[in-house]
């Protein structure tokens, strides 16, 4: 599958990788290429630096979808929005709750406020929500998720199954009982542990957490249901992975770790983008380069065949620690980006890296 047949086929396009590799700038490349081959689409961005906003000439991103003004052509728009973890949280409490009461109780709960934007996994299991929220609910052609840079590679795709595994915990169940009068039922080892944990974050707090717990009674069946949806959707033949990396080294072993994570778990990455590629200006070997150089010693021309011979090495070397990458995703393209002569600021910059990716630069 060619980058052009993940925009045009696609209905979800996930960008995933390690941080710093140009994972936001490619996926709001996506999205406005689908703009130009006139589809709807939204792109996704978990980064809450104004890069984005800037190149897209926004003020800033919310959790609400913005119109890329001059983005889109042939009847396609493009739109873009940051994630808002709390307050894609709240409306999800406020969809599974059974009457409003229980949701106020429930959002004005201090320790909901304290873990509906800072508990770990919370970020990357509410990017899959929104991100199924937007393919299946919203009206829109192609979603475009840029999600968080993570070392564990499938915490995006894990979020909705742990989600499922929390509520059916036995220790939820204990958290869940309406009075302290279940812990005579409850084993010595669960007392043991609730007893550790009150010592530990205070009994105020943990008085607050299972008054959280008790609020949420009647909700789990909502948000396990939701979570299997999320999962299918992830899995679902509509849904295109893009792996992005960098030459580098260490960048390329984050985006081998990822890829070998996802092909456990049975995904094939549709494409691999690398970003920051030094170009090579000649099939010659740098020895060879290098050797016409030290010909040409104390000449200006030498001097520029020595730049050359380092810049080739460069170029062999990231090639190198491509190689092992290509294998992992093959049959899957890989894109090259070259470095450009600026940093992507604007909507001309998206679009000589679109030019790239799509083949349309010389």
């Amino acid at each position: 599958m060619t980058l052009a047949e993940v925009v045009e086929s696609s209905h979800v396009v996930v960008c995933c990788g390690s941080g710093g590799v140009g994972k936001t700038t490619t996926a709001a490349v996506f999205a406005m290429e689908a703009a130009r081959r006139g589809r709807r689409a939204v792109v996704v961005t978990i980064d809450p630096a104004r890069r984005l906003a800037d190149a897209l000439g926004l003020e800033g991103l919310t959790n609400a979808p913005s119109r890329i003004d001059g983005a889109g052509s042939d009847g396609g728009e493009m739109w873009a929005m940051m994630l808002d973890t709390k307050g894609t949280f709240d409306d999800l409490v406020r969809r599974y709750a059974t009457d409003a009461e229980q949701a106020e109780r429930i959002l004005a709960n201090a320790f909901y406020r304290n873990i509906s934007g800072a508990l770990s996994g919370t970020q990357e299991y509410m990017a899959s929500e929104k991100l199924y929220e937007l393919a299946v609910e919203g009206d829109w052609d192609l979603v475009v998720v840029d999600t968080p840079p993570t070392r564990n590679a499938l915490d995006f795709l894990e979020a909705p199954q742990r989600l499922a595994r929390f509520l059916d915990h036995r220790l939820y169940r204990v958290l869940m009982a309406p009075t302290r009068g279940v812990m005579k039922a409850v084993n010595v080892a669960a007392q043991a542990f609730i007893r550790s944990v009150s010592k530990v974050v205070g009994g105020e707090v943990f008085d607050d957490a299972v008054a959280f717990f008790q609020a949420f009674d009647g909700m789990e069946e909502g948000f396990k249901e939701r979570a299997e949806l999320v999962l299918d959707l992830l899995s679902s033949p509509v849904t295109s992975f893009v792996l992005v990396a960098s030459p580098k080294r260490d960048t390329v072993t984050e985006a081998e770790f990822f890829a070998g994570k996802l092909a456990e778990a049975d995904i094939e990455v549709s494409a691999l983008v690398v970003n920051r590629m030094h170009p090579r200006f000649t099939d010659a070997p740098p020895e060879a380069i290098a050797a016409r150089a030290e010909s040409l010693a104390d000449t200006e021309l030498g001097d520029l065949y020595r730049n050359l011979a380092d810049f080739t090495a460069v170029a062999d070397r990231e090639e190198h620690h491509l190689m092992g990458l290509a294998e992992k995703v093959a049959p899957a393209p890989m894109v090259r980006v070259p470095f450009l002569r600026t940093d992507v600021h604007d909507l001309a910059g998206l679009d000589l890296v679109a030019d790239r990716l799509f083949g349309r630069a010389p």
